[in-house]
């Protein structure tokens, strides 16, 4: 049988996969060889001996065979998507090899019978409900831009409308904004500190105050019998009428909001690539990775990443959680698993206490893993575009430990030499560890590396919206700690920079922001706040002593030469 080529790609996992393929196939190959006793002919008419006899058993089952065209299912009841899942052996195999592989899965079974079992962190959005409006069918929507709605929000019978007659409104709102987006355009190029209205900006205010005097002071006595009759008949299931209650213009107004707040309703029960896909960004046909099995999570991906076409296209991704290597399908998974060495990210370690540990990986040591982060990482940020380019950074890892190995946690990466003395480039949590405090440690550790260097430090920008938030209450919880323990008269922001290694820029932003800096005969004053403090204080008595904090003794690390 002729040896199939192999393709290898840098920083995929699918290397040491397709040995053991190949070597499957060589060991198949050999044990029909040697059943040499047999005559090939006698062999072959055996076989379709017993082919003929199950089609006249179950002919039904024959027929539904030949129009079945789905590929053969793997071990695991999932259909193959590449070539390396395939069966190819012969159909004289022997049924020793068969026992032997079900005995290999079960082993492997049984190795992970003591992990936790999978679980998914998003989900997915329910399109069985039906609108809960009496007599509507779900279809249409108020925004005008959806076939089918499952809210009251959305309802077009519900706000007294017909699905054409929103569809319509959707047009002429649409036109408005061009105008209006065209208008501020021109605007923007010569626009002044103080520019005054343009001629056109004056007319239209002139226009808005004339339509809304002429609208009617009170409903007539024909109006106020209808609107009774819409309520009697309707009750709260419909939206009460609103005509002649106020100006066009107005209401016009108060539709657009109705309008917006539906859509962002709607957008809200997506995950961000459903929406990024509805607005439009991304197209049907574009490659786009939805889901990816990572150690026993599955997580749902929010944004795109350049992973090679030939695994973005098959929409689920399977990734070692030790040394990060992607992989097609569960099973190529499951055989790199038997063989994975790593229970550690490469590097030193550099911070160990109890269980949480941060490893230092030089970009250029380890290039390979520091792709593949990268890779990973962009699924989960928006603003990020380096990928493999990496020598010039240190990554460093944060990893939660147990009996199975050192689980990633999260991550940031910092350029070697930053001349304008940004501590951390990148910085990632894992989905599966938010909102339990390991972002704030991955910040104080690097707070902490620029105290250890003497430096005052500061992220680069853009912060994405997740590391905005976080980053503003480090900032503050800083402060705050700083102005409880602070037994001075005179507070000087300085002084604050050099302790907490903060810049004195976001030092400014947070203070501004917490209401602490006033001016005040020609000075900026920083303001001592009791009510926030002790607020912190109160928060931080409840919180205890959690172990969600970076102790400075563990930390064994000196700077790399040259920064």
């Amino acid at each position: 049988m002729p040896r199939r080529r192999q393709r290898h790609m840098a920083g995929s996992g699918s290397d040491g996969t397709e040995d053991s393929d190949s070597s499957a196939e060589r060991e198949q190959t050999n044990s029909s060889e040697s059943d040499g006793n047999m005559p090939k002919r006698q062999r072959l008419t055996r076989a379709s001996t017993r082919l003929s006899q199950s089609s006249q058993d179950t002919p039904d089952l024959k027929r539904t065979a030949d129009h079945d065209e789905s590929p053969p299912l793997t071990p695991t009841g999932n259909a193959p998507s590449s070539e390396s899942e395939l069966d190819i052996s012969s159909p004289n195999a022997s049924h020793d090899e068969s026992q032997s592989k079900d005995q290999a899965n079960r082993d492997s079974d049984k190795d992970l019978s003591h992990r936790p079992k999978r679980r998914r962190c998003h989900e997915t959005y329910n399109f069985n409900m039906k609108c809960p409006t009496p007599g509507c069918n779900s279809l249409g929507h108020l925004t005008g831009k959806h076939e089918r709605h499952f809210a009251v929000s959305g309802c077009p019978l519900y706000h007294n409308l017909s699905a054409d007659e929103c569809k319509v409104k959707a047009i002429s709102r649409e036109k408005q904004e061009e105008e209006l987006k065209g208008q501020e355009e021109s605007n923007s190029r010569h626009a002044t500190r103080h520019q005054t209205p343009t001629p056109k900006q004056s007319r239209y205010k002139e226009q808005v105050a004339e339509m809304r005097k002429g609208r009617n002071s009170g409903l007539q006595k024909e109006q106020k019998e209808k609107h009774m009759e819409n309520r009697q008949a309707h009750g709260n299931t419909r939206e009460p009428l609103l005509e002649n209650i106020t100006s066009d213009y107005d209401l016009e107004l108060f539709r657009k909001a109705q309008a917006r707040a539906s859509e962002d309703l709607v957008m809200g029960c997506f995950t961000i690539s459903e929406k990024l896909r509805i607005q439009g960004q991304i197209t049907e046909g574009s490659n786009m990775i939805k889901t990816i099995l990572f150690g026993r999570y599955e997580l749902d991906t929010w944004y795109h990443s350049p992973y090679p076409e030939e695994y973005a296209r098959l929409g689920r991704l399977y990734v070692c959680e030790f040394c990060l290597k992607y992989m097609k399908s569960q099973t190529i998974l499951r055989r790199h698993m038997a063989k994975c060495v790593w229970k550690h990210p490469p590097g030193d370690e550099v911070y160990r206490k109890g269980a949480i540990s941060v490893f230092e990986v030089d970009g250029k040591k380890n290039k390979i893993y520091c792709q593949n982060l990268c890779l990973l990482a962009k699924l989960f940020l928006d603003h990020k575009t380096l990928y493999y380019d990496v020598e010039p950074f240190l990554f460093y890892v944060m990893t939660e430990a147990d009996n199975t190995g050192c689980h990633l946690v999260g991550y940031f990466s910092k350029e070697k030499n930053s001349f304008l003395n940004y501590n951390v480039s990148c910085i990632l949590t894992m989905p599966q560890y938010m909102r339990q405090g390991f972002g704030k440690m991955l910040i104080d550790f690097s707070y902490l590396l620029s105290k250890v260097e003497e430096k005052v430090g500061s992220p680069e920008r853009p912060l994405s919206d997740l590391g905005l938030i976080s980053y503003r209450s480090y900032w503050k919880e800083v402060l705050l700690r700083y102005m409880y323990n602070f037994q001075g008269k005179e507070i000087s922001i300085k002084e604050i920079s050099q302790e907490t290694a903060v810049n004195p820029v976001d030092i400014v932003s947070t203070l501004q922001s917490l209401q602490m800096l006033k001016y005040w005969k020609g000075k900026h004053l920083v303001l001592k706040r009791q009510d926030l403090i002790d607020e912190w204080k109160a928060k931080e008595i409840k919180r205890g002593n959690s172990n969600k904090t970076i102790d400075p003794s563990s930390l064994k690390w000196t700077p790399p030469k040259g920064t």
